[in-house]
């Protein structure tokens, strides 16, 4: 039994010592003794005012006499005393003798006073609060279970519960060798006061495998772990805090920055808008304007609504700033005067203006535009009507010399090509009107369509007139032939000219010379094809006509004169003069012949009857006997005459 005891006073005493000697090293401080170097008092002293945190006085600090030890020990004494910390049975003859017992209750004393008597867990303090923090701290480890402060510690597993609770990263609870009680306990004390800065206060053989580890030498040590972890508790508390505090004024301070980056931005855009606009120009063209109406519209559609949304959301942005400040009682956040909401409205209006006065000058713009074009293509199409009918007016107003109207035909002709370029200019305008969407014009009544339906009327009339004068000039070169035998050949000529160009190509030829009785086999037709237009690609009309003249020539016998005689008569057995003068027989010759020819004694037509009357047929006959052999001419003559 007094082994025992003598065990736990040597381990109390060694721990007690090694606390006093934590407290001296504030002062560079120590003790080897703790009976024999407190019995003068002055230690004693030093660790008071260290815990106190205060100045006890004057005493003897070297003191000699026993008196002095006496007086040193007594104000340590009436100073615990002060504090209010309950003393039994101890004076101050108990410290200066080296009463053992006595002088390790005192220190025990102090050390619940001013180590343990402030743990506080759950509403339980110093030591039911020290053994219910140890045992909520160790709860989840099924190989721990702390009852007390003696042998629940033994084995070293609660050590290293503890530190692998708080300090994971600088153990491995789970890899532990659970029946390796020294090495385990040994393993906890070392990283407790090389890494967590816990004094050495107990040894592993003071605890390891001990029966009954002395209790208020393990609660001494353990009141420093919850202290060390406690305070790391409160710096990791602080620390998230601290961490949570800067996290969120963190985000406000980025909501600040964004809010304040994203105004400028806006701002820079709408002053740049309005400028933009302030700069814009018409190029006086409705293309170029209807490109400015649909970018003013593809802004309004894409641009501005982008900054509406954006307006709202950094409004939003500055109220979210305003109360996360205000959840933490910070000073209010007010953006630089220029990037303020008010600033921002106040440019908004001055936006509103502009698009405003935008959309008015381009609507006003392509107004103008459409207005002056339907001015512009109203001016030109009426002058170009004007001057169709004017040249309309001067083809069909043509008469007198055919050489002077020829040449008159022909300046009109020359005038003819800067009307299709006026035409040109005229299509161009009503492609513009077209793309201008203008379908309606007051201020005229022709179209494109019309005026160039009547250009081609009047050219066809020039080309028409032109053509009827040439062929008149050449017909009236052509004095062999008889009106009625030229009205015949250019009416055949014009029937098979079927492009107007006045010449004919040689199925065309061909043909109008069949119509007129003269067939020819394929190579004979090939032949006079190539004489009659010399070796060209189309015989034109004065060709037509001297081929015409020539057959005529060739074939005027008394049988095409009598032909001609039945003609000018219409057909009858007799000849009047009226119808002489019809065939536009020169007067002179019509006297000739009205006296040469002798009267007509049968049956006539009704409306002859009163007029005189002229037998062509005999007179033929007198006239060609000398020609023609007897019997051929008779048996024509008697032809003409049925």
């Amino acid at each position: 039994m007094l082994m025992v005891e003598k065990q736990w006073i040597n381990v109390q005493q060694k721990t007690f010592t090694k606390w006093l000697n934590n407290k001296l090293k504030v002062r560079d401080l120590a003790i080897e003794d703790l009976v024999h170097d407190l019995s003068d008092g002055v230690v004693l002293l030093h660790l008071l005012e260290i815990l106190g945190d205060e100045s006890l006085g004057r005493y003897a600090s070297k003191p000699k006499l026993r008196v002095q030890k006496f007086e040193n020990v007594n104000k340590s004494l009436d100073f615990i005393k002060w504090r209010g910390i309950t003393m039994t049975n101890i004076g101050a003859e108990d410290i200066v003798d080296g009463n053992r017992k006595i002088i390790l209750g005192l220190i025990w004393t102090l050390i619940s006073k001013f180590t343990i008597s402030d743990i506080n867990t759950e509403g339980m303090s110093a030591k039911e609060g020290l053994l219910l923090w140890c045992q909520r701290k160790t709860a989840c480890y099924p190989e721990v279970e702390v009852r007390d402060f003696s042998g629940s510690w033994n084995d070293g597993l609660a050590f290293c519960a503890l530190l692998d609770i708080h300090r994971p990263d600088l153990i491995d609870f789970d890899s532990l060798d659970k029946n390796d009680h020294r090495g385990n306990m040994q393993l906890a004390f070392d990283i407790a006061s090389n890494e967590i800065g816990i004094p050495d206060l107990l040894d592993v053989e003071d605890v390891c495998d001990v029966a009954k580890p002395d209790e208020r030498s393990l609660m001494t040590y353990i009141a420093y772990w919850f202290h060390a972890f406690s305070q790391l508790e409160k710096v990791e508390n602080a620390g998230r805090r601290v961490e949570k505090f800067v996290s969120n004024m963190q985000g406000a301070w980025e909501m600040q920055t964004s809010y304040e980056k994203r105004m400028r931005e806006l701002l820079h855009q709408i002053s740049a808008q309005r400028t933009s606009w302030q700069e814009a120009s018409f190029q006086g063209t409705y293309t170029d304007a209807k490109e400015q109406l649909a970018e003013f519209s593809q802004y309004k559609r894409n641009q501005k609504r982008k900054w509406v949304a954006e307006k709202s959301d950094l409004a939003a942005l500055l109220g979210n700033i305003k109360t996360k400040l205000s959840t933490y009682r910070l000073r209010p956040y007010e953006p630089p005067a220029d990037l303020r909401l008010d600033k921002c409205d106040d440019e908004w209006e001055n936006l509103m203006k502009d698009e405003h006065e935008r959309s008015q000058h381009i609507n006003e713009t392509i107004r103008d535009i459409k207005n002056r074009l339907r001015r512009t293509f109203a001016d030109k199409a009426n002058d170009f009507a004007l001057t169709l009918k004017t040249l309309t007016l001067a083809i069909s107003g043509l008469e007198g010399d055919v050489d002077d109207q020829l040449s008159h035909v022909q300046r009109l002709n020359d005038n003819l090509p800067p009307l299709d370029a006026y035409l040109e200019t005229i299509a161009d305008l009503e492609d513009q009107c077209a793309e201008a969407n203008i379908d309606e014009n007051d201020y005229t009544t022709y179209t494109l369509d019309e005026l160039s339906y009547e250009l081609g009327l009047v050219k066809s009339s020039v080309a028409k007139k032109l053509m009827f004068l040439e062929n008149q000039m050449v017909a009236r070169s052509m004095t062999n032939l008889t009106p009625i035998q030229l009205e015949e050949f250019e009416s055949v000529f014009r029937h098979f000219d079927r492009d107007g160009s006045n010449t004919l190509q040689e199925i065309e030829f061909s043909a109008a010379l069949a119509s007129l009785g003269l067939v020819y086999d394929e190579d004979e037709m090939h032949e006079v094809f190539l004489d009659t237009c010399g070796r060209g690609s189309s015989v034109s009309f004065e060709q037509f006509i001297r081929f015409m003249v020539s057959v005529t020539e060739d074939q005027n016998s008394a049988e095409q004169v009598f032909q001609s005689f039945r003609e000018v008569a219409d057909g009858k057995p007799y000849v009047t003069e009226l119808d002489l003068r019809h065939s536009l027989i020169p007067d002179d010759l019509i006297e000739n012949l009205l006296g040469s020819m002798p009267k007509h004694d049968g049956p006539d037509l009704l409306e002859d009857r009163d007029v005189p009357k002229y037998d062509y047929i005999t007179f033929m006959e007198k006239m060609m006997d000398h020609q023609e052999d007897s019997g051929d001419q008779n048996q024509h003559l008697s032809n003409g005459r049925h």
